[in-house]
């Protein structure tokens, strides 16, 4: 039987770069040992097998030496040591994908006349916090009494999503890669990125986030795309790194979600209670972990004090958080959006965009699209 000469070193890349452990490649592939010290040599079969497992294209294993992956996309993530995360196959699958779409989105939006998107990169890093957050509150009419009119932080969220969208920006919030359940995003890799394009601009969350972060997560991005800057981040603690970048978007987000001078008006009246970050999160609609923090910039508590509170709530919203299951097509209502998915659709139905691109680009099947369309109303 025919076998692919693969040079071990390339063997061993794909396993490291997997994440998988090797106990459980090795019970997959039996001579998977032996391909790696060169003693043998795998199939064409095996080689695409194990290709498949590994999430690696199998044409890298014909190179001459692994290849260096890198995102194409400005790294805003803490690095321990200051030595670059090698990104996952899940990583650089979902960025793929996400710019896949924004591709072509762009395209499609410039042939029907559409206008660029003037906010995108409007602003500078030593334009006022406070001025900046109060434009984008302007350009998604997302007012103070408008945020404080839902029942609680969660609707916020929702609510404050479709207000992004209806500015024609792309909101995407997936804990997997594409619909692949068995494929996680893991949140201590990343918590978002955001895709910036004065046409076709994107935010990614990851949904295996803690949804109580998810808010602040959304309001970082949308301060990267005021900046005109796209990146990557993983903001823990809802900390970010030692950037200027960064920290002024951290500064914005914050003062989006909570205008430090009604939160100054407002900490006297609860300072002195017992669940204060309780009371503020009702007043302002944002989840605790989102007040508590807010406090915390504005020198109310300490760094401890945070951090002791974030933990807690972390901590408890893991132990009572639910399975992802459930209607498939509300699922896709995140995972998609609703302006990227209409967009698809309508442009199949005109004729404008083939069925199959339709269905390569959304992730969905024939039946599952037309399905997801009629749950739209497109």
């Amino acid at each position: 039987m025919a076998r692919v000469a693969v040079k071990p070193e390339l063997i061993r890349w794909a396993q490291e770069r997997s994440g998988l452990s090797v106990e459980d490649l090795r019970s997959a592939f039996g001579r998977l040992v032996d391909w790696e010290n060169g003693s043998a040599q795998p199939t064409l079969k095996q080689l695409e097998k194990f290709a498949k497992k590994t999430y690696t294209p199998l044409g890298y294993f014909f190179l001459e030496k692994p290849p260096q992956e890198n995102l194409n996309l400005k790294d805003f993530r803490t690095l321990k040591g200051g030595t670059p995360r090698r990104p996952s196959p899940a990583l650089l699958d979902t960025i793929h994908t996400m710019r896949r779409r924004q591709d072509w989105m762009r395209e499609h939006l410039e042939e029907m006349g559409d206008d660029q998107l003037r906010f995108i990169n409007s602003a500078t890093s030593g334009d006022s916090p406070i001025e900046t957050a109060h434009r984008m509150r302007e350009q998604l009419g997302w007012t103070t009494e408008k945020s404080r009119s839902v029942a609680n932080w969660a609707k916020a969220l929702t609510n404050l999503s479709s207000s992004i969208e209806d500015s024609r920006i792309m909101v995407m919030f997936n804990g997997v890669v594409g619909n692949n359940t068995s494929r996680k995003l893991n949140v201590s890799e990343f918590r978002g990125f955001v895709l910036c394009d004065d046409f076709a601009p994107l935010i990614f969350v990851n949904n295996k986030d803690a949804k109580s972060a998810q808010m602040f997560t959304l309001a970082h991005e949308l301060a990267h795309l005021w900046l005109g800057e796209s990146g990557v981040f993983d903001l823990p603690e809802l900390e970010p790194k030692n950037d200027d970048v960064e920290r002024w978007c951290n500064r914005v987000a914050a003062e989006f979600l909570v205008p430090a001078a009604e939160l100054l008006d407002f900490w006297p009246r609860v300072e002195n209670i017992a669940k204060p970050f309780e009371r503020i999160a009702k007043e302002f609609k944002v989840s605790q972990i989102v007040a508590a923090r807010r406090v915390l910039d504005l020198k109310l508590i300490s760094k401890p004090e945070f951090s002791e509170f974030y933990r807690l709530c972390i901590s408890h919203e893991e132990k009572t958080s639910e399975s992802s299951g459930g209607d498939f097509y509300r699922t896709q209502d995140k995972r998609l959006g609703r302006l990227f998915p209409e967009m698809v659709i309508q442009a199949a139905r005109a004729g404008e965009l083939l069925y199959r691109d339709a269905f390569n680009l959304t992730g969905l099947s024939s039946q599952t699209l037309d399905k997801f369309a009629n749950h739209l109303g497109v």
